[in-house]
């Protein structure tokens, strides 16, 4: 599925099958050598991350044309949700339709990232017409946060919780080590989290601490959450 299509094999589509009846969303494309690949979404799986870097899950490091972080997949129950926020520069595509913000997936849709071809398959979930979150200007800005970026987010504002004006935030290390994440992937949240609050245009060195003030006075996050 990296390039063009290719015709899917006996072995290959046994292997389908197999995965099928694990009953778990499953990613199916091909590597840079053409062979299939099978990428089963695992109960518990929250977020998985496309691109070239280590980061991935779904790694594509073979496609010159993917993001190192190029977007990612949200994972509620059975249901997942393709999220670019515009991290990559060439896009990510739902039936070659380019995904602006977030896409609920259904079953045996056709995901394309740079050149490579990924088939979504939800066990199970065939019917219904895919679902696009607009993100209106009245919208509430917690409604907008993915639930990785609220992880950051919370994480961040941790030391505020009793209200010090003199409380210090962590830095993207001690996010990613509290957290288990890769340090370029709190990257890529913090800047989806200073455009989304409307922090970008401030200067590098405040943003951080306005970024926690301004989730906590808003309510973006709340104490119980800290």
């Amino acid at each position: 599925m990296s390039g063009e299509p290719r015709q899917t094999s006996a072995p290959e589509l046994k292997a389908q099958i197999e995965a099928e009846r694990r009953g778990r969303p499953f990613l199916v494309f091909r590597d840079g050598e053409g062979e299939q690949r099978i990428l089963i979404v695992e109960a518990g799986t929250a977020e998985l991350w496309v691109g070239r870097g280590e980061a991935a899950g779904l790694r594509l490091d073979w496609d010159g044309e993917v993001s190192t972080l190029h977007a990612q997949l949200e994972v509620v129950g059975g249901e997942c949700t393709l999220l670019d926020d515009g991290l990559s520069r060439n896009g990510s595509f739902v039936g070659e339709e380019r995904v602006h913000g977030r896409r609920r997936l259904r079953d045996g849709e056709t995901l394309r990232f740079g050149r490579t071809r990924v088939l979504y398959r939800r066990p199970g979930g065939g019917g219904g017409a895919p679902e696009e979150t607009a993100i209106a200007s009245e919208t509430p800005v917690g409604a907008t946060i993915s639930p990785g970026q609220r992880r950051v987010l919370i994480a961040l504002c941790r030391p505020f919780k009793d209200g010090s004006a003199f409380a210090t935030p962590p830095t993207n290390q001690a996010i990613a080590a509290e957290l288990h994440l890769s340090v370029d992937a709190v990257k890529t949240h913090m800047r989806a989290l200073f455009e989304r609050l409307d922090l970008e245009d401030l200067p590098q060195n405040r943003k951080r601490v306005a970024l926690a003030q301004k989730a906590l006075q808003t309510g973006v996050v709340g104490p119980r959450e800290l």
